[in-house]
């Protein structure tokens, strides 16, 4: 599929790095009609909370979608890379469970949920493996789907998560799903995702929120499941109100430092050169050279802690080492950055982006957040000369040197994209969840 531009108000801004002159100007900008229809439809987001927060969707019923991406942390976790399945606790204080060790660290960086909703979110997840084509059909690892909607290739992506050991389904023996998905019975009605539907479907509260939403002759299939949880993801974390908005929308001045930073954003910086249309993002792929830690994308047979990233879903040896470029909507939250979440705080990843191999000279190990995990080998990479001279010649990016003070402008601009209403969510965090499990909590 050939990448399209990210949003028609700055359509031509990420070519090339632009003279400040052509940093975004006021207009007006509404809410896409289905947008407002789905704020609307609370019966469907209040169902999609409560399966959100519910360990019911794991294997071993011991982690929520909410464990790794929870409004505390921004929709985050606050961690380089997770623990899912084999963990306890949240966040940075998430630690193994000596009695059900997990195997590895889940490779990538847990992403941000802001604003998925939107149209210009076409592709998910660090390397795209979910993306809505123009043919109107939905790609997936499972092949490709039918497009049914403007929700379809964020519901479609919920139903990814639960298939993988570390994070959610468990480790061989397990469980039932565990088992599913090693044996690679993923659909159908001994498929994973139907065993946990099924799951699902047994507990009465859930049981007659699904009849109202869906119909009481529908068959409850994990499709649905997916469908409830991608109108939660966005009705909770639309993140469109914040002061760069209300400058698009109503004119509204930025701050002055913030004004400045916009200006290098979108001209001598050339941040904008991928952090493209209204969001920041330019949906395409790129290889910018980010350390390599943790476990690497690797098939269980395979040994090596590398992850090439885009390449792995196409096949292409030019996608080597990229990977989707991040919205920076709530940025200034979601920290730790980059797909391992090798850099704590906004001012070591920009620094990054201008100077990949100062950067990974001067790289600090010490700054990652990791819990301790017996037997994890998390820098191989970084100790391979071959491995890290691989990824620093697939760089593409060549980004002009900047200040300091030009550095804190870029930073004030960043704070400019926060959207308080985005961040604290519109349903909350729920006290209680039908299946009685445990909701995560800090």
């Amino acid at each position: 599929m050939k990448r399209k531009l990210a949003g028609a108000l700055f359509v031509g801004l990420h070519l090339a790095v632009v003279p400040a002159s052509a940093a975004p100007k006021p207009s007006t900008c509404n809410v896409p009609p289905v947008l407002a229809e789905l704020q609307a439809d609370l019966l469907l987001a209040e169902l999609g909370r409560d399966l959100f927060y519910d360990p019911i969707l794991s294997g071993n019923k011991n982690v929520a979608c909410a464990t790794c991406h929870h409004p505390v942390f921004g929709t985050s976790d606050g961690v380089s890379l997770s623990l899912g399945d084999g963990g306890t606790g949240l966040g940075p204080r998430r630690r193994a469970d000596p009695t059900n060790m997990p195997e590895q660290r889940i490779p990538r960086n847990a992403q941000s949920l802001f604003n998925l909703a939107y149209p210009e979110f076409d592709v998910m997840f660090h390397d795209g493996r979910v993306e809505r084509l123009d043919t109107g059909m939905i790609r997936t690892p499972l092949g490709d789907l039918p497009n049914e909607g403007p929700l379809s290739v964020l519901a479609a992506q919920a139903g990814f998560p639960v298939l993988s050991a570390d994070e959610m389904a468990g480790h061989y023996s397990e469980n039932s799903v565990a088992q599913a998905v090693r044996q690679g019975v993923l659909t159908g009605p001994d498929g994973a995702r139907q065993i946990l539907a099924d799951r699902v479907a047994k507990v009465i509260g859930y049981r007659a929120r699904f009849s109202q939403a869906f119909g009481s002759e529908v068959a409850l299939t994990y499709p649905k499941i997916g469908r409830a949880l991608a109108a939660f993801m966005a009705h909770e974390w639309r993140a469109d109100d914040s002061p760069f908005d209300r400058f698009l929308c109503q004119g509204e001045l930025l701050e002055p430092e913030a004004a400045k930073g916009m200006a290098l954003f979108y001209g001598k910086a050339g941040c904008s050169t991928c952090h493209a249309g209204r969001f920041q993002s330019d949906q395409d792929f790129h290889a910018i050279a980010m350390p390599q830690i943790g476990p690497g994308k690797a098939a269980r047979f395979e040994d090596h802690s590398r992850d090439t990233g885009r390449m792995r879903v196409t096949g292409d040896p030019t996608d080597a080492y990229k990977f989707k470029t991040p919205s920076l909507r709530n940025v200034t939250l979601t920290a730790p950055y980059g797909h391992t979440g090798a850099y704590p705080d906004l001012r070591s990843v920009i620094r990054h982006h201008l100077d990949p191999e100062g950067a990974w000279a001067a790289f600090d190990r010490d700054s990652l957040i990791l819990s301790s995990l017996d037997g994890a080998s998390d820098f191989a990479v970084l100790d391979s000369e071959t491995e890290r001279a691989a990824l620093l010649a697939a760089r593409e990016q060549y980004l002009p040197a900047l200040t300091d003070t030009e550095v804190d402008l870029l930073i004030a601009f960043l704070h400019a994209l926060e959207d308080r209403s985005g961040i604290d969510g519109r349903l909350g965090v729920p006290k209680i969840v039908p299946s009685g499990l445990p909701v995560p909590k800090p």
